[in-house]
């Protein structure tokens, strides 16, 4: 087990029954710290709050309705990893949304840093929400005058660090990834229900994590991860027209794979082109990159991680420790 005092948001359970360690699916179900922060500082509206007095009110439309928008955002040694992108993305989503943010992009830069700051840390994530603010009880969001901003200092591990060594198995759910006709997933939206639908037919499963098909029947992604094949040396991975999100580690693995002389491709895949594949990893803010080694009771490859997930994984880990914009220069 690792001796960080991290907060593992899926930790697995670890039974030794004889000499062969047994570890059960991840699953979300005891009580933990939120934050995992010792006298944690919450950001709202300007102000830093404790985490006991860090509240909203009832009447916010993000409570209400998921009405708003959020990015996670990683940070390593003391710098945050790839911030520029994650904010054009959050002000992206706001814009699709009609939802004005109530500070510059700048502002928001500095509130961040400021938030780290205040919370002593050096290695971490950030949960970054913007909402549409009070109203009243109604849909409109006209009757929403003053979006409100939220920023969180945490410190987690999406998945043991067994899971990184070992692999993780998936599950396709009957869930469908939300239409982009309907809620297109480009917008980082509070409303998250797809996926949570998603995530809880992996627990009922006993996977670590659910594999989403659009209405062609085509992969799109996991519940929060973007989803990549190995195929003959080549990486594959669907388009974000599939219902893809255009996710910032997935953006950081094309770079990647580029340095290292790895050709990726953006294509439309199927649970076939998953099963066949000689390796499959998953990428995402909090969950990094991490192994599958299993999809719907098949073994991918040999059943291990694979050599060129491994080269990525390594290269990525590097990456995260020597870049980003600094937080206390």
């Amino acid at each position: 087990m690792k001796t960080t005092d991290a907060t593992v948001l899926d930790e697995p359970k670890i039974h030794e029954p004889g000499d062969q360690a047994v570890i059960e699916p991840a699953v979300e179900s005891r009580p933990r710290r939120t934050t995992g922060v010792k006298d944690a500082k919450i950001y709202i509206d300007g102000k830093f709050y404790s985490e006991a007095n860090a509240k909203i009110s009832v009447f916010d439309h993000g409570l209400l309705y998921g009405d708003g928008i959020f990015e996670g955002i990683r940070f390593y040694n003391g710098r945050v990893f790839r911030l520029e992108e994650h904010l054009l993305r959050l002000w992206d989503s706001a814009r699709s949304i009609c939802l004005e943010i109530p500070m510059t992009m700048a502002d928001m830069t500095e509130a961040v840093l400021e938030t780290i700051r205040q919370n002593h840390l050096r290695d971490g994530y950030i949960r970054l929400v913007v909402t549409r603010g009070i109203g009243n009880l109604g849909l409109n969001p006209t009757q929403c005058k003053s979006p409100s901003v939220i920023i969180i200092a945490a410190t987690i591990a999406l998945y043991h660090e067994d899971f990184y060594r070992k692999g993780l198995t998936i599950v396709t759910c009957a869930t469908r990834r939300s239409n982009p006709a309907a809620l297109n997933p480009a917008v980082k939206s509070l409303n998250y229900l797809n996926n949570v639908m998603a995530r809880i037919e992996a627990n009922l499963a006993e996977a670590d994590e659910a594999l989403m098909l659009n209405d062609a029947g085509n992969v799109a992604e996991c519940t929060a991860d973007n989803v990549f094949i190995v195929k003959h040396g080549q990486i594959f991975t669907p388009p974000v027209a599939a219902g893809a999100l255009r996710g910032i580690t997935r953006s950081v693995v094309f770079e990647m794979a580029a340095e290292l002389g790895v050709k990726v491709r953006e294509t439309d895949i199927t649970r076939h082109d998953v099963f066949v594949a000689d390796e499959c990893f998953l990428t995402g803010t909090a969950a990094e990159i991490v192994p599958v080694v299993k999809a719907d009771g098949r073994s991918i490859g040999n059943g291990k991680p694979g050599p060129i997930t491994a080269r990525i994984i390594s290269r990525f880990r590097q990456v995260t420790r020597e870049t980003g914009t600094p937080v206390f220069a």
